[in-house]
């Protein structure tokens, strides 16, 4: 059975001041792209992310949220993909972009995290409407900063 290898493409990580981070010039060698942070934020706060910087509507997803008093499920159309929750209590939030160098299809995306100290769980199944490689992922926070020491890691998957 054949194995998969990340490759580390590169890491960020946070001075406390940030209120974005991009990774750009992404090569187009590997399979998949995975990216991890980990990490708080100076206050509770989402971080949205574009692919090559697309601000248009061509963002669809569906979720799953696990939490101590329920569920939750919900889907939306919108111009950015679902990144993550950053709070006080530490937050690891994994983010697989599927196939992202062809040219002949939309590209899927796949969101994992805990929150609030792994008392909720979300999943995201997201697809980006363009058959554009993927060659920048912007991430921004709509509030707040990214705490000191919060870890931005870029991996390609090699197949």
């Amino acid at each position: 059975m054949p194995t998969s290898t990340f490759v580390a493409l590169a890491t960020f990580t946070a001075t406390g001041s940030e209120t974005s981070v991009t990774f750009s010039s992404i090569p187009a060698s590997y399979r998949d792209l995975v990216l991890v942070v980990a990490g708080t934020a100076s206050t509770a706060t989402q971080i949205f992310g574009r692919l090559n910087s697309d601000s248009g509507s061509n963002y669809s997803n569906v979720y799953m949220r696990g939490y101590s008093s329920g569920t939750q499920s919900s889907s939306a159309t919108q111009s950015y993909f679902q990144g993550t929750y950053l709070g006080s209590s530490a937050t690891q939030f994994i983010m697989q972009i599927m196939d992202y160098s062809a040219t002949d299809k939309h590209k899927t995306v796949l969101n994992r995290l805990d929150r609030d100290g792994a008392t909720q769980t979300f999943a995201f199944a997201e697809r980006w409407a363009s058959t554009s490689a993927v060659t920048s992922v912007d991430l921004t926070l709509n509030s707040g900063t990214v705490s000191s020491g919060t870890t931005f890691s870029l991996y390609g998957i090699e197949a």
